[in-house]
């Protein structure tokens, strides 16, 4: 591989030595091609469990299989990756199901780093298609047969790993680059004490601007608000503007100043007033007003404490003060913790729309710490569920049936349950940032449920729906268009209409007239040449964007979707 090692290379040997890099995932995920690239960049040896296998006992793994059954070749599979794992300096690729016995996954954690190797099912099912040497995908149904396989493992491998990586869409040569920045900040230490780094979580949101790569971390953690070290090193001076608001900046404005203060961070302090009735040009000359009376500067990073309102109000600000200086999220509501703290849209709402005011703005860094959400209201919870549900929905069905299986613990707040839900849905949310910044492309599938919640946001008054209560009424509707349109099943409808209920968020549109709802939607940024564009659903997992949908079966569903209440 022709890669340039120049600013990589010496950091990375340097910081893994002879440590094991140890990959898991589904067959297709990319493990050979890329354990065979990642060992040559590091200059380490590769090793693929199944080829050892094979070389150990003579035959090919389809053989195996017909005479030992999958029984008798996991257990060879156990006892090879026990002798492997003895040696070190290797980049090993482990077989798709090594991770089903529970020995194994403790065997892996403890002796190397484990990174699993995400793909979507649609790109396993082009990848796998033509291949006859997996015995366990010869069936008549590819796609479904490799959906189960993925449903049954995806808790194992996440249970697994130290890094996860998505390996569906970018080149090798990418992958590379980028599995090579996770393995040089990952804290080693941690790793050899306790198998994971359970306490924080680090996300890299990787980005292009003018055809300059940048990225930033999503820190992630239950505590974390006050390593104010993190946000010391993305600093370019020691002065800060805090923006938050009336009911945020009573609960955590002076722990976070304290810290800061330590670190001999000097901060001033911005306070809004609180609700989606004030994301508005006043407010945003308020906060333009305080930057001005304490000569805030270029090099003076503004900090954004609060929920989606502040977060979205100062990530303006910093776009346009001085025509754009540094910021930093540090979200409250788990709605901004998993959704618009990720992926640099800032902007203000207008009268005629919601949001249609703003500018594309990345921040420097984000620090989620969940502990915030103990004082998050009930109805504040459950918005944030709603587009924690979505990140299921468009792209990764193994999410969405996890959130079935775990939806009374996250509304119970349990932090590791928390934690892993943060952290998934922005591992999805930045991945398909990286893809598409500007939302030219795929980036618009997140809007799934937003163009009839917007419009309901908008017709009822600003505040009196939340976005997340919107976006559940807007899905289901979304659902039952897809249904109408024959691209979804009844079945998955009935599914995404339960797992709302179940996380206590409405499953029907508030009633309005049938006018009034077209008029709204034509406001939506994903109108191009005058038709609304809607995020539809093929099946759970799977979203698309469409613009035939026939006027009469749009008017039709939303009707049929109103609420009296």
């Amino acid at each position: 591989m022709n890669l340039s090692k120049t600013k990589t290379l010496q950091p990375a040997q340097k910081k893994l030595g002879d440590t094991n890099i140890i990959l898991v995932g589904m067959m297709g995920a990319g493990k050979t091609t890329i354990g065979k690239a990642l060992a040559n960049f590091l200059g380490k040896t590769f090793i693929d469990s199944d080829h050892e296998i094979q070389d150990r006992t003579g035959v090919k793994i389809p053989v195996i299989f017909e005479i030992e059954g999958e029984t008798g070749f996991r257990k060879r599979e156990s006892e090879v990756l026990v002798e492997l794992v003895k040696k070190s300096n290797i980049v090993l690729a482990t077989g798709g199901g090594a991770v089903l016995s529970e020995e194994n996954r403790q065997l892996l954690k403890q002796n190397g780093i484990v990174i699993y190797l995400r793909a979507s099912v649609n790109d396993l099912h082009r990848r796998t298609r033509h291949d006859k040497n997996r015995p366990l995908l010869q069936t008549q149904n590819l796609y479904a047969r490799l959906h189960e396989l993925y449903i049954q493992r995806d808790a194992y491998y996440r249970e697994a790993a130290h890094v996860i990586i998505d390996s569906s869409k970018q080149g090798v040569r990418y992958l590379i680059q980028k599995l090579i920045n996770k393995l040089i900040s990952i804290n080693l230490d941690t790793i050899k004490q306790n198998g994971n780094e359970n306490t924080m979580q680090t996300i890299s949101v990787d980005f292009t601007i003018s055809s300059e790569k940048r990225n930033y971390p999503i820190h992630i953690g239950h505590g974390i608000l006050g390593k104010a070290d993190l946000i010391l090193s993305c600093l370019p001076q020691k002065r800060v503007a805090i923006v938050s608001n009336t009911t945020v900046a009573p609960l955590y404005l002076e722990k976070l100043r304290l810290a800061l203060e330590k670190l001999g961070i000097v901060s001033v302090p911005i306070i809004i007033p609180d609700g989606e009735a004030h994301k508005n040009w006043e407010t945003l000359n308020f906060i333009f007003d305080a930057l001005l009376k304490n000569h805030c500067e270029r090099n003076t990073t503004i900090l954004a404490l609060g929920g989606g309102v502040v977060g979205d109000l100062t990530g303006f600000a910093a776009a346009t003060y001085l025509r754009g200086v540094p910021f930093i999220q540090i979200p409250t509501t788990l709605l901004a913790q998993v959704d618009s703290s990720v992926g640099g849209k800032t902007g203000i709402n207008h009268r005629l729309g919601k949001n249609m005011i703003g500018a594309f703005y990345q921040p420097r860094m984000v620090l989620a710490d969940s502990a915030t959400l103990n004082t998050l209201p009930d109805r504040e919870l459950r918005a944030g569920l709603a587009e924690i549900i979505k990140y299921g929905l468009i792209r990764d069905p193994a999410f969405f049936d996890w959130l079935e299986q775990n939806m009374r613990r996250l509304l119970a707040r349990d932090p590791i349950i928390l934690n892993e839900a943060i952290q998934r849905s922005c591992e999805n949310k930045a991945e398909i940032v990286a893809a598409d910044e500007r939302e030219n492309g795929i980036r618009a599938l997140l809007n799934l449920g937003h163009t009839f919640g917007h419009a309901i946001e908008n017709g009822m008054g600003y505040g009196v729906w939340l976005h997340g209560e919107a976006v559940a009424a807007g899905t289901v509707l979304a659902a039952e268009l897809s249904q109408r349109m024959k691209l979804i099943s009844e079945a998955d409808v009935q599914r995404i209409r339960k797992i709302f209920i179940l996380a206590g968020l409405p499953v029907a549109v508030p009633k309005m007239p049938l006018e009034k709802y077209l008029q709204l939607m034509m406001l939506d940024k994903k109108v191009d040449a005058g038709k609304t564009r809607f995020i539809l659903l093929n099946r759970i997992g799977e979203a698309v964007m469409r613009a035939d949908i026939p006027p009469a079966l749009l008017s039709k569903t939303i009707s049929a979707c109103m609420t009296d209440e």
